[in-house]
């Protein structure tokens, strides 16, 4: 995470860059109406982020990618350590002499049903938004954003924010309570008439 915050702060500094020419942007035009060299513009200066802003982000999806694969790693062995002692403290309940109602309760534990913790809470939904397409109301409460859930949640919104923006135009699998409901939900970030690629607020679970 701390290689990711430099990268993006890398990233801003030569986005500045180009802010401070004219706004030129990735793909603002060097030459001026009749073909000339702007002189309006640092020229040498706003190639030179162009290059490194694209090298940067290049290395910011393959850490990105990184990053995931360690959380579902995180997830799964964590899920194991829970499985295995769950299943110890099954065995010495049998051979304490428990009873079949206190083993079937342990059962149930072992096969999923625990409870669900949520990490963050959506506070508005603009209309027309893909939250709103994807089904997400006002006041729901999420447990799982991709692959981030209680177990691993750094309980950082910027971790949220990066999931959304590698996951643009894909599929992001939510659960979600609402109303003593849990909810699985398909979340897909895309580009819309209003801002950013959810169209909601979203804030740290209390």
């Amino acid at each position: 995470m701390s290689e990711k915050e430099n990268l993006e702060i890398q990233i801003n500094a030569y986005g500045n860059v180009l802010a401070e020419n004219d706004n030129v942007g990735m793909h603002g035009p060097l030459v001026d109406s009749e073909g000339f060299p702007r002189n309006d513009i640092d020229i040498y200066k706003v190639r030179q982020a162009r290059q490194q802003i694209i090298c940067l982000q290049n290395n910011h999806k393959t850490l990105m990618k990184s990053i995931e694969e360690l959380m579902h790693k995180l997830h799964a062995e964590t899920r194991q350590e829970e499985q295995q002692n769950l299943t110890q403290q099954t065995s010495q309940l049998n051979i304490n002499g428990s009873s079949s109602d206190n083993s079937e309760e342990m059962d149930a534990t072992v096969n999923g049903l625990r409870p669900v913790v949520p990490i963050v809470k959506i506070t508005h939904v603009d209309a027309g938004s893909p939250a709103e397409r994807a089904g997400l109301r006002s006041q729901d409460r999420i447990a799982e954003f991709g692959s981030v859930n209680a177990d691993n949640f750094n309980k950082q919104l910027s971790t949220i924010g990066s999931i959304v923006s590698h996951k643009r135009d894909q599929r992001i699998p939510l659960k979600v309570l609402r109303n003593n409901e849990i909810l699985d939900i398909v979340l897909i970030p895309q580009r819309w008439s209003g801002n950013g690629l959810l169209g909601c607020n979203i804030v740290l679970s209390e």
